[in-house]
């Protein structure tokens, strides 16, 4: 159905020479459905990075590149571009919808890379119809939003066990101790509690029930880095 746009007689890929303006027309194609996929993601996910962004735009054409240098070749393409795995990228975890993008990028870079104009077009348009499609019905769910991730200091003679448990049964759909830690050379304990409100416009109130049982100490009250960063 598909035919590559560097031989229309249906000669090997790899036999294939590629002329300037077909690598030229290639590297458009690849730069433009870049741009449309980290669009969609920006789109779909509010927590992406211009790093991110950046990422998506130019993963397709530095795929691409990568596969003509090997003048076609998948499986010398896939193994050049394996070894770039050996870099250690100091980043956060990605979620789901970032893991996605960043392969649907380098989907597009192969086809590319391989001539296949047509099938780069058509899944560069499917693929993001679905991603917004699926991001308008679904959306980030609601528990996403009311995820917190609560730090609470309290003296070392206050026993931690079930201190709090009426309260977090009150502003809370779910509420789990993470960790214990000691600080200020053990006279106090940091307690970690990943929790889901009930209502976000009570988050005040929860908060100002907490300090009266922990001595009005230090409290944090965040969004959860693991729902916004990790798979």
């Amino acid at each position: 159905m598909f035919k590559t746009i560097f031989e229309q007689t249906g000669a090997a890929v790899v036999n294939a020479e590629i002329s300037t303006t077909d690598m030229i027309i290639c590297s458009v194609v690849a730069l433009v459905a870049g741009f449309i996929v980290a669009l969609v993601c920006r789109l779909t996910n509010k927590h992406a990075t211009k790093s991110l962004l950046s990422t998506l735009v130019l993963l397709p054409v530095t795929v691409q590149i990568v596969i003509m240098l090997v003048n076609g070749n998948l499986g010398v393409g896939v193994s050049v571009m394996g070894a770039f795995s050996l870099v250690r990228f100091r980043s956060i975890p990605g979620t789901g919808k970032e893991i996605v993008c960043i392969f649907f990028a380098m989907a597009i870079g192969l086809a590319t890379g391989t001539g296949y104009i047509g099938v780069a077009v058509c899944a560069t348009v499917l693929i993001s119809a679905v991603m917004l499609i699926l991001n308008a019905v679904l959306g980030e769910g609601e528990d996403s939003k009311k995820a917190r991730r609560l730090r609470i200091i309290i003296p070392e003679d206050l026993d931690f066990t079930g201190v709090f448990d009426d309260l977090f049964e009150k502003y809370t759909k779910r509420a789990e101790l993470e960790r214990v830690k000691t600080t200020n050379m053990g006279s106090l304990f940091e307690l970690t509690y990943g929790i889901i409100l009930k209502d976000v416009s009570k988050e005040k109130e929860f908060i100002d029930e907490i300090r009266c049982r922990n001595g009005n100490l230090t409290i944090i009250c965040g969004i959860r880095e693991n729902a916004v960063q990790e798979l």
